[in-house]
């Protein structure tokens, strides 16, 4: 059983919070620009640069998020290690769910924001 006399919310909630809220923004702010970047004639030339620009640093918050709740995911494996509680069970199984949706969208922005390859230059050869 857990112990609720503190203030901060039990590590389930905390891990459904956190879950919800990645999911979320991957939601809400990542996937429409990919579909808009994936989709022929989805956004006009002129506006390729700025959708990319904002992808790459919506990206940098999602990978906040994801840090967020991977952090919330270890408190409850700490805090309650049970399988069998249904809050906690819910909760892993939410993250679970977050985690799918993040490898997925991962692959799609990857693909977009990619550096591009290093030009490797041949060094002419020393003169003996």
């Amino acid at each position: 059983m857990y112990d609720y006399s503190d203030s901060s919310p039990p590590s389930d909630v905390c891990l459904l919070l956190r879950a919800h809220a990645e999911q979320l923004w991957l939601t809400r702010e990542i996937v429409p620009v990919l579909r808009q970047l994936q989709s022929p004639g989805g956004l006009p030339e002129e506006q390729l640069g700025a959708a990319l620009a904002y992808l790459e640093v919506a990206w940098v918050e999602a990978t906040r998020l994801a840090a967020e709740t991977n952090s919330a995911f270890a408190a409850l494996e700490a805090a309650c290690p049970c399988a069998d509680q249904p809050l906690p069970l819910q909760a892993r199984r939410y993250h679970a769910s977050a985690l799918l949706l993040r490898e997925a969208v991962a692959e799609c922005v990857r693909a977009r924001i990619a550096p591009p390859k290093a030009v490797v230059c041949a060094r002419p050869h020393a003169r003996s």
